[in-house]
């Protein structure tokens, strides 16, 4: 039936008419949205929006994440005829997933970046609509918890990355992809005794109250049980997952901005990821691939396949009714 699917189906980014549902759209050709989802801004009845924030203005060091949401999109091609792996159901049909295209931003103006995509993740959400975020660099993540503060209040962080990102700054303007979680501890919209921050690997002292499990720990105990420990953490509060793809050790994800040696491998990302499975997760992004690092594209297949398995997450909640 693929086969034959497969003679008709071409661009559907266009011209698919159901929202549900795998497509057998040529994988090296064709418009690539997310995981072949239709491109809308139209929200009716939709479950999850998937949306682009290429901004890289924030870096430490390499450049290049802005071009990251467009080579996931690419890479995700080679999951869209399948229902993800390793699930006892499939998302792509059970729940209505579009992409919901890039948030529009001046890139000369970058004070005003923020408050555009705080922005455009609130109308999402008022649309009663998860959403699932391609960054674009880590500092993408605080305009975007500033979205969701709104919407449940201060909110439970499951954070997998090499570094904290709350080195010290006072300074709440400044736009830097290093900082932006002590902004958003400090302004009370994340919530620091029911979060979590797995695969650390970079000092950084005050953890201003949010649980560490550093990449050394993950690797002794595992990605089951710090699965456990982190939904122990969390509790059932509403949580925002956020993905820096540095959070891989740089074998499986050398296109990142910050590569730091000894992290996560993605077979155990992919454990660790449907370990979480039944946390009230309400969002999430994954950040960081710079596809000018990125020589054979495995990052951006990492970068696709976790976007993927958030939808997952997110899919297995509203399964609940919830």
């Amino acid at each position: 039936m693929a086969l034959e699917d497969a003679k008709t189906q071409m661009d559907h980014a266009f011209t698919r008419e159901d929202l549900r549902g795998p497509s057998f759209e040529l994988t090296f050709g064709g418009a690539t949205s997310f995981l072949r989802r239709r491109y809308t801004k139209d929200l009716s009845g939709v479950d999850i929006a998937v949306t682009g924030v290429p901004f890289d203005q924030a870096v430490t060091n390499r450049p290049g994440t802005r071009l990251g949401p467009r080579a996931i999109r690419e890479a995700s091609s080679l999951q869209a005829p399948d229902a993800p792996y390793g699930w006892p159901f499939d998302v792509l049909s059970e729940r209505a997933i579009v992409d919901y295209g890039d948030v529009a931003f001046d890139y000369a103006d970058v004070p005003a970046f923020p408050g555009a995509v705080q922005a455009h993740i609130a109308g999402i959400l008022a649309a009663d609509v998860a959403s699932v975020v391609l960054g674009g660099d880590h500092y993408v993540s605080f305009p975007i918890l500033k979205a969701y503060a709104e919407k449940f209040g201060p909110i439970s962080l499951i954070q997998i990355d090499a570094h904290t990102d709350t080195w010290p700054d006072d300074d709440m303007d400044r736009v830097d992809h290093g900082t932006m979680f002590y902004k958003a501890v400090k302004s009370g919209i994340v919530d620091p005794t029911t979060s979590v921050q797995i695969g650390i690997r970079t000092t950084n002292e005050d953890t201003l109250g949010v649980h560490i499990i550093d990449a050394p720990e993950f690797h002794r105990i595992g990605p089951e049980a710090a699965a456990a420990w982190a939904r122990e953490i969390v509790g059932d509060r509403p949580c925002y997952l956020s993905f820096d793809i540095d959070g891989l050790d740089p074998a499986f994800a050398p296109g990142t901005g910050t590569p730091v040696w000894g992290g996560l491998s993605s077979a155990q990302a992919a454990a660790l990821l449907r370990g979480l499975a039944g946390v009230n997760i309400r969002g999430g992004d994954v950040v960081e691939v710079s596809p000018p690092f990125d020589t054979t594209g495995a990052t951006a297949i990492a970068g696709a396949h976790v976007a993927t398995e958030i939808c997952c997450l997110l899919g297995w909640r509203m399964r609940d009714g919830t």
